[in-house]
């Protein structure tokens, strides 16, 4: 598989280097985003009037790429705004905390919960589930908002879905691509996936840990937005990480009667949206849709029952003040993403096609070169499918490169055994990359509902998943 790179596959890698220099400095990448596309623009277009225009295009774009996860965070906060104000949180939540007691038992009860959710409907939706209604009860239990999102975005977006053993788009991408049987790259897949997953976990709840038991602030310097108490005394509190707001709550009457009603309609309507998910076999954007929806009519019917006769006027200000967070949260991220989305089908779309032949993109062709760059033997063939994997994920998506990453193994495997591993072993790393732990708009779900930084987020994840991509790499190699 012969790819001629060109002026633009090594300016968008000269980019993707500097962005990563500037990240790990914690200085905003947005100039060196727009710098980058409006210099691919010129390199496509040749015109300086169309590298100008592309910059807008991209934004368009990756705005319609980012659009319902923007709007499932505005209207989950919207709705979470309304149940702090009116108390139902709080009697929502009591039962629970019978059970999560400790910090500890909060990172690892949220972790595992989402994995359970996330292998039956994708992560997307089950970050909301699992957020809106653990989120205050681990904060209240002495768990960083930090924390919770740490444990969402390993368990979910890292182990349920670079497993992906339920729905099995993951692993039926891959052997298609590989020629190999679905079952065999599943079956490859167990043991690094539970590899991967362990050590990603382990050393990050460690690490947090660490910080907590240091009296380091793992609170504050996170928040998106708003202060933070890091001794938080009541599950409103707990809650208010989550929220665009830096003024103290204000409470809206409800009886008790009604908030005990609204606090047992509540989850009963979102265990029906698991219900229907399941009979409908409704994924991704499907079953997001019906989140939110859901969301939606929560949120009309407990406003018109706190605020009767203002009921209409104030669930827009609750819209209002919900989607003013979302767009908060997602300004920053929009010029990134515009910029690595041109690494995938973005250039095609927003220039005249000006890759060459048989291109699958800006970074699978990087990925493929990389891969022929090296000897062909299984050693080097698992860490060249580990680092192949992870550039391929580098453009938010996770799923965009796999079929690439599968038809790379089948390159490399020197016999039938090592096929199904190198292919399951490159699927693992792409989605772990790209699918939500470490590339910061692909895990802003997670970080909008916890109400951390998602580039503070990304940072938190690098060491566990890096760590845990090498030593899955090593087990692989023994595997082979």
């Amino acid at each position: 598989m012969n790819i001629q790179l060109t002026a633009l596959h090594y300016v968008y890698l000269a980019f993707i280097v500097l962005i990563i220099a500037v990240m790990i400095r914690r200085r905003d990448t947005t100039i060196i985003c727009v710098a980058g596309i409006m210099t691919i623009g010129l390199l496509a277009t040749e015109t300086l009037s169309g590298s100008v225009a592309g910059i807008f295009s991209s934004f368009i774009y990756a705005t319609k790429e980012l659009l319902s996860t923007i709007f499932i965070i505005s209207i989950i906060v919207a709705m979470s705004r309304v149940l702090i104000r009116t108390g139902i949180n709080e009697v929502m939540v009591t039962p629970v905390t019978r059970f999560i007691r400790s910090p500890q038992v909060a990172y690892w009860g949220i972790g595992l919960i989402m994995m359970v959710v996330s292998l039956f409907f994708w992560p997307s939706p089950a970050v909301a589930l699992v957020g809106a209604v653990l989120l205050p009860v681990a904060v209240r239990v002495g768990l960083p908002p930090i924390g919770a999102a740490i444990a969402m975005n390993l368990f979910g977006h890292g182990i349920a879905l670079s497993g992906d053993y339920i729905i099995q788009g993951a692993p039926k991408l891959t052997a298609d691509a590989a020629g190999i049987p679905v079952t065999s790259v599943m079956t490859a897949s167990i043991p690094l996936v539970i590899v991967m997953g362990t050590v990603s976990t382990l050393t990050a709840f460690w690490m947090l840990r660490k910080e907590m038991k240091s009296g380091s602030p793992v609170h504050s310097p996170n928040v998106i937005s708003g202060t933070v108490s890091t001794e938080p005394s009541s599950s409103s509190e707990a809650v208010s990480t989550s929220l665009p707001t830096n003024q103290p709550v204000q409470r809206q009457a409800m009886s008790p009667r009604l908030q005990k009603a609204f606090a047992l309609l509540i989850p009963l309507l979102f265990a029906v949206d698991v219900i229907l998910m399941f009979v409908l076999k409704l994924q991704g954007g499907d079953a997001t849709a019906l989140i939110g929806g859901t969301a939606v009519v929560i949120l009309i019917a407990v406003t018109l029952a706190a605020h009767r006769h203002a009921g209409p006027e104030e669930t827009t200000n609750y819209l209002i003040e919900g989607f003013q967070f979302g767009f908060k949260v997602f300004g920053p991220v929009i010029p990134i993403a515009a910029f690595f989305y041109l690494g995938d089908a973005a250039i095609t779309e927003l220039f005249i096609n000006p890759l060459p032949e048989g291109s699958h993109g800006i970074v699978n062709d990087l990925g493929v070169a990389l891969a022929g760059l090296v000897p062909l033997n299984d050693t080097v063939g698992a860490i060249t499918m580990t680092v192949t994997g992870a550039v391929t994920g580098m453009d938010g998506s996770g799923f965009s490169g796999i079929s690439l990453v599968g038809s790379i193994a089948s390159m490399f495997a020197g016999s039938a055994d090592s096929a199904p591993v190198l292919t399951a072993l490159g699927q693992v790393a792409a989605i772990w990359v790209g699918g939500g732990t470490l590339i910061p708009w692909a895990l802003i779900p997670a970080a909008a509902i916890c109400g951390v930084n998602p580039f503070e987020l990304a940072r938190r994840n690098l060491k566990p998943v890096l760590l845990g991509l090498t030593v899955t790499t090593i087990v692989a190699i023994f595997l082979i």
